[in-house]
């Protein structure tokens, strides 16, 4: 069996990452409803955005598509390294910088996708998919500390963030430290968009107050 040379299979995550993480599944699924997510509420075309839209089953679907994709973008990154992992289905050896690429690209194309004029959303679902296949463990971990957070605060939002944010720790004794910091890269990813949005409802504020209002006191920017 021929041998694939380093670089395909991180050409091929690269690649076919940003491709997957390119589908707007949010603008296409309010788009049957005649709704663009990215000019109403929050302006990111996502899970929430859609969901305080037009309701909770029409979010479904973005939900499932927008972890779908990550989910898609980690196997094939797997996969065109080989398909390594340890007993429990971490990601190991060559196909390790191939999976964490192709789930990166599938961030940056989730955030800036090139078929929707680059106005995407905010990558966490992506990020969550990904991890599902980069540390299997470190993922069904988050989703209990999503859970049990979730029964203490009645808030899947509150949830959700504990989860992500938990990921680093859990994925500690499954993983090479090396490994949880490329973890921590993709997460960076997650802040600098969020960080994004926060200035551009900044800049959208001050435009709204005009001229008379350059001299008031800045208000905080909505994430």
């Amino acid at each position: 069996m021929t041998t694939l040379p380093p670089l395909v299979p991180l050409l091929v995550a690269l690649i076919g990452g940003y491709l997957l993480g390119s589908i707007p599944v949010a603008v296409l699924v309010a788009g049957r409803r005649g709704v663009d997510p990215r000019e109403v509420g929050d302006r990111n075309p996502g899970f929430w955005n859609v969901r305080e839209r037009l309701g909770r089953r029409a979010s479904v679907p973005v939900f499932a598509g927008d972890m779908a994709k990550g989910v898609l973008a980690g196997l094939l990154g797997l996969l065109a390294a080989g398909g390594h992992t340890t007993g429990p289905g971490v990601v190991a050896g060559p196909s390790a910088p191939a999976a964490y690429l192709a789930v990166g690209a599938a961030m940056i194309g989730h955030a800036w996708p090139v078929f929707a004029g680059f106005r995407g959303g905010r990558s966490v679902l992506t990020f969550a998919g990904g991890i599902a296949v980069i540390c299997p463990p470190a993922f069904v971990l988050a989703l209990a500390v999503l859970g049990v957070t979730f029964l203490l605060t009645r808030s899947f939002a509150v949830g959700a963030r504990a989860g992500v944010f938990a990921i680093l720790l859990l994925q500690l004794p499954f993983a090479p430290v090396g490994h949880v910091a490329a973890t921590g890269a993709l997460m960076c990813l997650i802040g600098l968009r969020f960080g994004q949005a926060a200035l551009a409802a900044r800049r959208t504020s001050r435009l709204r107050r005009g001229p008379g209002g350059r001299g008031r006191t800045r208000g905080s920017a909505r994430s």
